[in-house]
Formats: structure tokens, sequence, C-alpha cells
């Protein structure tokens, strides 16, 4: 892959020293849940953030909190730096790649942070793009639901040389707790945001599997869920997911389960490339398109978890445990779209 030249490292290392006098300029692209919640906390730490988002309605909470409105992608590109949370690899391609996109703008030096959950090719791509045309490329993405987004609490994952992760920390830290710098290529925080929703979606699955089990037989799930986050299982995803699978409260969704299953088949497609058989991934593929082929499209990503009950018998009539093929049927009688639809 091709490194960025000497004469843009030294450019990279002006706005880094500047970055630590004064607020960066930077432009933020997409304002979904996640991206909406990082844009406000640039602000908060002092950043001079410019915005832009195919629905512009999205970014009126932004502008009311001093961000400026950009009408094009051209004019997010005009600062120190552009960021971009988008949904999937297409929306990427666009945004970056597409005519009057990111690399035709961002000047030569200026610096892009992609914090999309994309593939791996993808990002080597955006690698090799950024560096013809001498700009910069970092590989953030995130872990954290909405919630922790909007607290600034995000645990960011980096890839990219050295001087240009340097130049992005001042970002990085308004969005999130702690900056882990995995490798000076950034497809690797791709493969490992990868990695760690395979994990996310295989405790996902895991749990549903034991409350049905338990459940089915009358333990009391709510007892269970203390017992094990009480002891052995004492961690956030748990408690968050083991939460939501026995409420049945998918909606609205944190994480919409049809990016949990690009996600699974981005692991797959790695995995692929890689040769390296990951069979649990397949099941967990089969069950995201079992719940998307009943309707789940607006459902989080957790529903898959109440896939096991459904698949044991077990009936729930009460209004606030409905079955999950229940709530997908309600759905699509209320029409409700994707929940993180830009």
């Amino acid at each position: 892959m091709n490194s960025i030249s000497e004469s843009t490292r030294r450019e990279v290392a002006k706005n880094r020293r500047a970055a630590k006098d004064k607020s960066m300029k930077v432009g933020f692209i997409g304002l979904g849940h996640m991206g909406a919640g990082m844009a406000a906390n640039l602000l908060k730490s002092g950043h001079q953030v410019t915005v832009y988002n195919r629905t512009p309605a999205k970014a009126e909470a932004l502008i009311a909190q001093g961000a400026k409105l950009a009408d094009s992608v051209a004019a997010a590109c005009a600062g120190d730096a552009v960021m971009t949370m988008l949904a999937n690899d297409e929306a990427v391609e666009s945004i970056v790649l597409g005519r009057d996109g990111i690399i035709g703008n961002l000047s030569p030096g200026a610096l892009h942070v992609s914090s999309s959950t994309i593939s791996v090719a993808l990002s080597e791509r955006l690698s090799a793009e950024h560096a013809r045309k001498g700009q910069c490329f970092v590989a953030a993405p995130v872990f954290g639901r909405p919630d922790v987004a909007a607290a600034g609490r995000l645990f960011v994952v980096a890839g990219g040389e050295r001087a240009a992760i340097e130049a992005a920390a001042p970002l990085l830290e308004a969005i999130g707790q702690k900056t882990f710098v995995i490798s000076d290529t950034p497809k690797a925080a791709n493969l490992v945001k990868l990695s760690g929703n395979f994990l996310g979606a295989s405790v996902i699955e895991s749990l549903g599997e034991a409350l049905s089990l338990i459940g089915k037989a009358g333990v009391d799930q709510e007892q269970y869920l203390k017992f094990l986050t009480s002891t052995l299982f004492d961690a956030p995803i748990y408690k968050t997911y083991g939460a939501l699978i026995r409420s049945g409260r998918f909606v609205p969704p944190g994480f919409a389960a049809p990016l949990g299953q690009k996600d699974i088949r981005l692991v797959l497609a790695a995995a692929e490339d890689l040769r390296v058989p990951m069979p649990l991934a397949s099941l967990l593929r089969d069950r995201f398109l079992t719940l998307l082929a009943h309707g789940g499209e607006g459902l989080d990503w957790s529903a898959i978890g109440r896939l096991a009950a459904s698949d044991a018998g077990v009936a729930e009539i009460e209004r606030s445990h409905l079955p999950v093929f229940g709530i997908c049927r309600a759905l699509n009688r209320a029409k409700v779209t994707l929940w993180n639809k830009l």
C-alpha cells in the first residue's frame, strides 16, 4: 500500500501542533443515532464542527448547539479533518469515492477519520485512494450503543500511520473514553471491530438459548440474570443484552438487525479471505436471516436472542413479553422503517 509523503507527514505534524493550541475545524458526515452523539461531543470539546447529512433535518439539534450545516460533502471537507459515521460499505463508497466525494475534495495533508463499520477490503481501498491523493486516513470504528455515544464514552479502535493517529487524537478523545491503537494499517482496526461485533452477536445468541432453557423449565429469568451478572458474567454486555432479551423490548433499536446481519456477512467475507473457518459466524448469519425473513428489519439486533424461545415453543402472553415474531408482525402492520436509516 502507498504511504503518504514526507511533506504530507510534516503537514500532519503541523496540524497536530495547531490542534493543541486551538480547536480543529472538522466536518462530520452521517448523523444517525451514533453519529449525532459523536458530533455533539466534538462541539462540547470546543471543535468547530460542520455537519452534513443526506436528511438535513437531522442536523437541526446540532445546529442549535453551534454546528454549521454543509450543503454538500465538499463543504464538509474544507477544514483540518472530516469524520464519517455511515451505515455500510455502499454509503461509505458513495460519500468517499463518489463524484464530489471526500477523496476529490479533501486537501493534501488533511485527515479522514472513518468510524463506520465497513469491510476489510473497502478499508484497504480507502487507504490506497487517500494515499494517492496525499491525504491521511485513520480507521477508528467504535464500540458502544447510542447512549454511550451521546455520553462521549465510546471505546475507539484506531488504525493508521502514527502521525495521522496523533493528529486525530483530539477528535478521538472527544468522542470516547479510551482509544486503542491496533496497527499502523487502517484495515486492521476494521477487522478488530468486525470481530468484536461477532463476539457481541455470539453473546446474544448464547444468552437467548440459556434464557429459553431455564425459562421453559420455570426458572425466573430475572433472578437468573441477576445471578449471572453478579458472578462470572459481570460485564456490561451481559447486563445490557440479557435485559433486552428478557423484556423483549427491541424497539426503538439501538443497533438495527440489518446492520447486525451486515456485520456478520463482513466477518465471514474476511474469514474466507484469510481461510479461517468460523462455524459459529455461519450460524449467526442464519439467525439474522431468519429474523429478517419474518419482518424483523425494524428491531434491535438483540432480537435474534428471542428466536431460541420461538424454537422451543415458549408462548409468552404479556404485552411486554411478546414473542419476537408477534413483534415483527405488529411492526409490519405499522410500516415501521429502519431506525438507523440516514
